[in-house]
């Protein structure tokens, strides 16, 4: 019965050092994105925004007159369509594939009033 005991105490002691702080860290999950490679031609760009917008509702974002849709050009186009859809299918890194063209990356692509979410 005292080991019993003995253990129950450690028990509780190392439950009330872990809990107030103790050496228990927890890891923050680090945010990404999804952006089409550099290199990519606008074929391959264009297929991408189809896919990804077939699959998401990217008229939210790339309405001409929104803070996403400028510049006009397909590499950002692609770049917002394909991040949306990665981060609604769950930020998978299957979810930035794309054929092999899409680069998932820890920088914030957001820019001026246009945020990546």
């Amino acid at each position: 019965m005292a080991k019993v005991i003995a253990a129950f105490s450690i028990f509780v002691l190392i439950s009330s050092f872990l809990s107030v702080g103790g050496n228990l860290k927890t890891i923050k999950a680090q945010k990404t994105w999804c952006v089409p490679k550099p290199s990519l031609n606008e074929g391959t760009l264009m297929e991408n925004i189809n896919f990804a917008c077939s699959e998401v509702d990217c008229k939210k974002v790339l309405q001409k007159g929104l803070p996403c849709y400028s510049p006009d050009n397909l590499m950002n186009h692609a770049a917002i369509a394909m991040n949306l859809y990665y981060q609604c299918k769950g930020r998978n890194k299957w979810n930035c594939d794309f054929k092999n063209s899409g680069l998932i990356t820890l920088s914030d692509p957001s820019y001026d009033n246009c945020v990546f979410e």
